[in-house]
């Protein structure tokens, strides 16, 4: 067997990470672009993240540079098989302590949309796009996320195809509707091995029955939002949207809240927020119903807009009739409210995806090539945990020494690094070191959003290593 021919080396901890991939790619050309399209994407965003940026070039003049050209045949034409990348990406994740999915996760699903021009790119359509918040051109993907109060990150994406792709349209055999695709993936993140405690979504999920019902079928649990307005087929005068449910429970103030529960949640901040929750009946949905109804809200007494959530899920009540026939466990109200609190994990890492490593600036055209594009991307993401979660250099004498750790579940806040963008010399000409952006891309956000909680006996506590 003929050997190897050795690759040039990603600059600082990126080759680590990327020589875990090489047995994928069947040539040297391959493994060479792996390389440098990751290395192109984690660094700071000067300008969109497009072929020419990647490979440093100029704009449009450059595009038929010769590393350009290499990079559009690495994306477009080469032969490596995009789902082993991204299931080799997902066994490290899941292989690594820091990052490994455990029982009090949650998956959450959602989709994004970005706009892009002309007729002739896959998946291009008239649709909506939660980027722009409006309807425009452009490619949505579904996509699922894992997370827990301390950690997040992407698991698997697939483009919509809207129907007009299709000779049949909507009744071609190969059609998918964003709910069914969304389903799938959360079936491809359990046979991956993926823990979880629920799957979350926003209301454009929540609401659709059949959406929840195959949840169901393949066991997983949910805690979903719904539409304040949702209707639902009642008697007479009784309530018929989640917004008459909750006005139905009684309330007499925060001393005598009745029919609500008092949760607080914490923040990542360390500032903590008071809300309440109650479980609300809607039609056959309640307490103990196959479907809860659960209301959380800041205010009970006016139901704010902003801050008022309407929630379904099919975990039990502790101590309810369903708790002993369900296969899922209990969740009392404030676990009900942890889990949706934390999809908006997945907000955070589009932020991420798209504001700094490029996720919408790819400039081709076909399926394959969008999707490769797509799994690099979140190769790029999971690299910056692997490089966050890196033991630090050996102590020297000139270093603080580290504290002793609180107890009470105290999870160590790595500190921020002390620049904005790269900080290092360039590795060559047109690279500079992917370590200190990659540590600027988590260090960001690391103050901010989902609830944190102590851990229970089933969940430990997410730190990066200082030893």
């Amino acid at each position: 067997m003929t050997k190897r021919v050795p690759c040039p080396p990603a600059p600082g901890p990126l080759e680590a990470y990327a020589a875990r991939f090489d047995d994928l790619f069947s040539t040297l050309a391959q493994r060479r672009g792996f390389r440098d399209y990751l290395a192109g994407l984690l660094l700071p965003r000067d300008r969109n993240k497009t072929l020419t940026c990647l490979a440093g070039t100029e704009p449009v003049v450059g595009a038929q540079h010769a590393a350009v050209q290499r990079l559009q045949f690495f994306l477009s034409e080469s032969t490596w098989d995009l789902e082993k990348v991204n299931a080799r990406r997902v066994e490290l994740l899941l292989a690594d302590p820091a990052t490994a999915p455990h029982a009090g996760g949650v998956l959450v699903i959602d989709d994004s949309g970005d706009r892009k021009d002309g007729t002739a790119t896959a998946h291009v359509g008239k649709q909506y796009l939660g980027s722009v918040g409006k309807i425009d051109r452009g490619v949505v993907t579904v996509t699922t996320c894992w997370a827990d109060e301390r950690v997040y990150y992407p698991l698997h994406a697939v483009p919509y195809t809207p129907a007009h792709h299709f000779p049949k349209g909507k009744n071609d055999a190969g059609f998918r509707t964003k709910l069914q695709i969304g389903a799938a993936l959360a079936r491809d993140a359990l046979r991956a091995g993926v823990s979880l405690r629920a799957v979350a979504a926003d209301c454009a999920y929540g609401d659709q029955d059949a959406f929840r019902k195959e949840l169901d079928a393949a066991g997983l649990p949910f805690v979903m939002a719904l539409k304040p307005r949702r209707g639902a087929w009642s008697y007479g005068d009784e309530a018929y949207t989640p917004v008459d449910a909750a006005r139905d429970l009684a309330w007499h103030g925060p001393d005598r809240p009745g029919d609500w529960t008092a949760v607080t949640r914490t923040f990542r901040d360390g500032h903590t927020a008071t809300w309440w929750a109650a479980d609300a009946q809607l039609g056959w949905w309640g307490p103990d119903g196959t479907t809860r109804l659960v209301v959380a809200t800041t205010d009970p007494a006016t139901l704010p807009a902003q801050s008022t959530w309407y929630l379904a899920t099919d975990l039990p009540r502790p101590s309810g009739p369903r708790e002993v026939d369900s296969p899922h466990p209990a969740a009392d109200l404030a676990e009900i409210v942890r889990i949706y609190g934390i999809r908006h994990w997945i907000e955070q890492s589009y932020k991420q995806v798209k504001d700094e490593l490029g996720w919408a600036d790819f400039q081709v055209r076909s399926d394959t090539a969008i999707r490769r594009h797509q799994t690099l991307v979140t190769c790029a993401f999971s690299f910056c945990w692997d490089t966050w979660f890196a033991p630090p250099p050996p102590a020297t004498d000139e270093e603080e020494p580290v504290p002793s750790r609180p107890e009470r579940g105290y999870c160590a806040v790595p500190p921020d690094p002390s620049g904005l963008l790269a900080p290092s010399s360039p590795g060559r000409p047109w690279l500079a070191d992917a370590l200190g952006h990659a540590a600027t891309l988590l260090a960001s956000v690391d103050s901010q959003a989902p609830a944190h909680r102590a851990p229970g006996p089933d969940q430990r506590c997410r730190h990066r290593q200082t030893s």
